[in-house]
């Protein structure tokens, strides 16, 4: 899949380099005397494009490691997703022990556990080839294109109004600086005597917040009224199952996208946060940015977006 790089992003000392991640031939170069490789790669969790998921998470990640192990790179960290163990249903302060979600959410889920095993399986010791996963959940900050955007695009349209069952279920949500920090210490942790090697690790900001709180503090933050009106979780789930249903039936005829999928309403819905007592203990990991400041600093940078803007 081809990577466009915005001039925005480009930064001095860094090479940019634009390819396919599932032509080797593409990525050998850039990995030419690169000794350890951060694969962060993949589609938006909310495409309903399998073919997609499979060809980047997949076979681009078959490609990635090939190409680490014939240019010489000795460590491979992957971005993977707490989301590989969760089914729709609560997990609350969940280890990595947990198992791997036998009927994943979405296309995005089903391919991540593909993906986090590929690259946890050719964790090579011997041959000086080592690999960890960092599993983060519910990413948010500055200038992200996806989950705020996403929100107050709802609220204009007047849907953001209603809470999906009590509101009382918690999440873990995770701002992108400590995502970054967890990555960093996995790198610098991931030697053939670390206790890290070839295992998967949670990393959140380790205060599980009710779901609906958090989108509140962001909507409120930004100029927008929070939601109030409670919908039964049952009927919301049974409604969006039966569009999403539809949506396939009807696909060869009709492009029809329900705003609400199972998945999503499974994620508004349900109490799903993690522990990072692995993290912890084999990383030394610590959060580096509260939640409270993460979200003041992620809804300071979007001014165009505020009420009225």
């Amino acid at each position: 899949m081809a990577t466009r790089i915005r001039p925005s992003y480009e930064l001095p000392g860094v090479s940019f380099h634009q390819g396919d991640l599932c032509d080797k031939q593409a990525l050998l170069p850039a990995l030419k005397d690169v000794s350890l490789v951060f694969h962060c790669a993949s589609p938006a969790p909310a495409s309903d494009d399998r073919g997609l998921f499979e060809r980047v998470n997949i076979q681009g990640t078959r490609t990635v490691i090939q190409a680490c192990i014939e240019t010489g790179v000795q460590k491979l960290v992957l971005t993977s997703s707490a989301s590989v163990v969760f089914e729709g249903t609560d997990i609350k302060n969940g280890r990595e022990d947990l198992p791997y979600a036998k009927k994943p959410i979405d296309y995005y889920t089903e391919t991540k556990i593909l993906q986090e095993k590929l690259v946890l399986e050719a964790c090579d010791k011997q041959k000086g080839f080592l690999t960890v996963a960092i599993r983060p959940h519910g990413i948010f900050g500055p200038r992200d294109p996806q989950l705020v955007p996403i929100l107050v695009d709802t609220a204009r349209r007047g849907k953001m109004k209603f809470i999906i069952g009590d509101g009382t279920n918690l999440v873990d949500f995770t701002f992108v600086e400590n995502v970054v920090h967890g990555h960093i210490l996995a790198a610098e942790r991931l030697a053939p005597d670390s206790p890290i090697c070839g295992k998967p690790y949670h990393i959140t900001n380790d205060e599980p917040i009710r779901f609906w709180d958090f989108m509140s503090e962001v909507l409120v933050g930004l100029g927008y009224a929070a939601p109030r009106y409670h919908l039964p979780y049952t009927l919301v789930y049974g409604l969006a199952l039966l569009l999403w249903l539809l949506a396939l039936i009807l696909r060869p005829l009709v492009s029809f996208k329900p705003t609400f999928t199972p998945m999503r309403v499974a994620l508004a819905g349900t109490h799903h946060y993690y522990s990072c007592d692995r993290a912890k203990e084999d990383m030394g990991y610590k959060p580096v940015v509260s939640l409270k400041e993460g979200i003041a600093r992620t809804v300071q940078s979007y001014p165009h977006l505020r009420q009225g803007a």
